[in-house]
């Protein structure tokens, strides 16, 4: 199946898999959040209901966060940007896709209080910051989001990234890391393999499995110069990542959460295809 025909197959299915969850969301406070980076999918993710359940599961397991930093893959901008510190309109940063996607709201609260907390932080770090205070939430944030706080009522920042340099976005998770201990969920959202030319086939290559492999064992044994140099170290991922955005928000999630203990709470192929649908949580 091309892209196009699953596109017009998902055409008419309903966007309920997000809104069935809505009912049930619940959380427990924590004095440390955890951080998180999560295979985001696409906007056809909203329609797959066991993938959102996933989402909601590890929701609910979650301590209840203060407010959300969100590091998506679709926002790189130099210096380290802040998004609107209010509630605008989303980014429908895709094309082609039924008129019902971009109809999609998320209207989670702005976090103004901690995009002046990160300020500060990443002043003292010495990492240049800037804000664009009309830029709203891409579909890497609310996507997720949307299935996993499905009331849109945990207030959300997004941050760009400066660079997909691995050293520079490790360093800038270091810097954010003392949001844990005040209620903040970071989360980094991408795809650890993203290919465009193998979306909407059917059948892991072995590349991709080999790639998938390699990260999870570099993750879980916390091999920090192995994950900074993945682009020499790892098998297969010249085809794995033939552009890297999408990989780069989990270094600077391991950034964030130094000597963390590591679980994939979500595995397995997207469409039973190329993309991993690993995700990864720091504790």
């Amino acid at each position: 199946m091309n892209r196009r025909d699953a596109i017009r197959l998902l055409a008419g299915a309903p966007l309920l898999a997000c809104a069935v969850e809505r009912k049930t969301m619940t959380t427990t406070p924590s004095p440390r959040m955890p951080v998180l980076f999560i295979a985001h999918g696409a906007p056809v993710l909203m329609d797959d209901a066991a993938w959102v359940a996933e989402l909601a599961d590890w929701a609910r397991a979650l301590p209840r966060p203060r407010a959300v930093l969100m590091i998506s893959a679709h926002w790189e901008h130099r210096p380290a940007t802040l998004g609107a510190t209010r509630t605008v309109p989303l980014v429908y940063d895709f094309y082609g896709f039924p008129e019902r996607y971009y109809q999609v709201t998320y209207p989670a609260p702005g976090a103004p209080a901690l995009a002046e907390r990160v300020s500060g932080l990443l002043g003292d770090a010495r990492i240049a910051v800037a804000q664009d205070a009309e830029r709203g939430l891409d579909h890497g944030a609310y996507v997720p989001l949307l299935c996993m706080y499905p009331t849109a009522d945990v207030p959300v920042l997004q941050l760009s990234m400066p660079s997909l340099d691995p050293k520079e976005l490790f360093a800038l998770g270091r810097a954010l890391a003392p949001l844990r201990d005040e209620g903040v969920l970071i989360i980094g959202s991408g795809f650890l393999t993203h290919n465009m030319r193998y979306a909407f086939r059917r059948g892991t290559p072995a590349w991709a499995a080999e790639f998938d492999a390699w990260a999870a064992d570099v993750i879980a044994r916390r091999d920090v110069d192995a994950l900074v140099d993945y682009q020499r170290r790892a098998p297969g991922v010249r085809e794995a990542l033939p552009t890297t955005e999408h990989f780069a928000p989990v270094i600077l999630a391991a950034g964030a959460a130094a000597d963390a203990k590591v679980s994939f709470p979500i595995t397995g192929w997207w469409m039973d295809g190329a993309f991993t649908r690993r995700s990864i949580q720091l504790t």
